[in-house]
């Protein structure tokens, strides 16, 4: 039996991210690398021994899986090992948003209240 989703929280922001990214789809190392990229205008760049590391995370833990190989369209029909999300790592990713809507929507509240007892 997997833990707790909560037990999986708080994501790191590059789990949070390359989850994100596979929400969209399953996708390769070098097509997360670009997704990334893409959603974050540029701010989060992934060099590939990073991104193996986190990504071997995720497989432990449950929360990606390997999808298989797929002949790579722009390489030449090289063979290239794609990701997917799993069903815990859409829950975790779920809950995790959730957390940060919470948390912004706290943050806002509270600056809210002290701009108007000023």
């Amino acid at each position: 039996m997997p833990p707790p989703i909560k037990d999986h929280l708080p994501l790191k922001p590059v789990d949070l991210e390359i989850l994100l990214a596979l929400a969209d789809g399953d996708l390769h190392g070098y097509g997360l690398v670009q997704a990334v990229a893409t959603h974050t205008d540029g701010l989060v760049t992934l060099d590939p021994g990073n991104l193996y590391r986190v990504i071997k995370r995720l497989l432990e833990t449950g929360l990606v899986t390997e999808a298989g190989k797929k002949a790579s369209a722009d390489a030449a029909g090289e063979r290239r090992k794609y990701y997917a999300l799993t069903p815990l790592g859409g829950q975790v990713l779920s809950a995790e948003l959730e957390r940060l809507r919470r948390l912004v929507n706290a943050t806002a509240t509270r600056a809210v209240a002290r701009k108007l007892a000023q």
